[in-house]
């Protein structure tokens, strides 16, 4: 057209590589988000755990687990948090040193109050993961001194709270830990818990309390030992009169037997008898003897 100006050919190329720089640097800028991305686009599952899949658009949880490995996701939409399913060992215990204090503690049945270092291990079903972090909605070491101490204070109060200390000490310390154990599998089992073993490791009572059971097992203990002494005796005192009435009965039965032998000795002696003996005695030699009397022998007559 007429007065209007053609762009020379130095504007034209300066406004093609102002193009081909923008287009250079939006490539390089893809470039940078994909290298950040690609590597989020995957997730690794730790072995022992599962993953639990957070839909962040929706603000759900995936019900289903994923399992040990590698895997693809979108990084923008979902997160993962990581739940161990290997067994573990929760120790609740008196703090050693400055760190906070777990120790159990609850009431006897006279209101006693009892301290207690105890150990739950348990397991965690995969399948029910999900459920858990859904319930809690933090990590697994959290729930352990939260839910998990709680849910132990509150069976043991139940078990011990229905019995006297003396016995939670003693006889029944065993019991106590089977009772709590079992109300522990119950309520657990919901959430996928699996209790594996519940011990008591210690338990602590006020001192006074500690000292009046110690002198209970004193006095009983000697009580046991004076039983057994006068129950010893009584049996061995038992024992010397068997032995006594049984020697009576032998020497009885010896006297006994020795008097008929001499009843029946005594029947069977005569004077013919002992004229025969003497007879069979006598070597036929006559005896010396002083003096003018002449002995006399009586032989035995013989029957006619």
């Amino acid at each position: 057209m007429p007065g209007s100006k053609r762009p020379s050919s130095s504007s034209v190329g300066a406004g093609v590589g102002r193009m081909f720089r923008g287009m250079a640097w939006g490539w390089v800028a893809v470039a940078l988000i994909l290298l950040i991305s690609i590597p989020q686009a995957f997730t690794y599952v730790n072995p022992g755990h599962v993953g639990i899949v957070i839909h962040k658009l929706r603000g759900g949880v995936d019900p289903k687990p994923m399992s040990a490995g590698m895997h693809l996701r979108n990084p923008f939409t979902t997160g993962i948090e990581e739940y161990p399913v290997y067994m573990q060992t929760l120790v609740l215990a008196r703090a050693n040193t400055n760190n906070s204090n777990d120790e159990i503690n609850v009431n006897s049945m006279e209101g006693q109050p009892v301290s207690m270092d105890v150990s739950l291990s348990f397991e965690l079903e995969p399948a029910r993961a999900p459920l858990l972090y859904q319930t809690f909605r933090t990590d697994i070491e959290t729930i352990q001194h939260s839910y998990l101490k709680q849910a132990i204070r509150q069976a043991l109060q139940e078990v011990v709270g229905s019995e006297e200390i003396a016995a939670i000490l003693g006889p029944k310390k065993a019991q106590t830990v089977m009772q709590a154990q079992g109300l522990l599998s119950q309520r657990l089992a919901p959430y996928g818990f699996v209790v594996k073993q519940f011990t008591i490791n210690e338990i602590r009572a006020p001192g006074a309390v500690m000292d009046a059971i110690n002198a209970k097992n004193v006095m009983q203990q000697q009580a046991l030992t004076a039983q057994n002494e006068l129950q010893k005796n009584m049996y061995q005192a038992q024992g010397d009169s068997i032995k006594a009435a049984g020697r009576a009965k032998a020497i009885l039965a010896e006297a006994q037997a020795q008097a008929e032998a001499n009843r029946l000795l005594s029947q069977s002696i005569t004077g013919t008898l002992v004229q025969y003996e003497m007879t069979k005695r006598w070597d036929g030699k006559m005896p010396q003897v002083s003096g003018s009397a002449m002995p006399m022998i009586q032989l035995p007559m013989q029957q006619r």
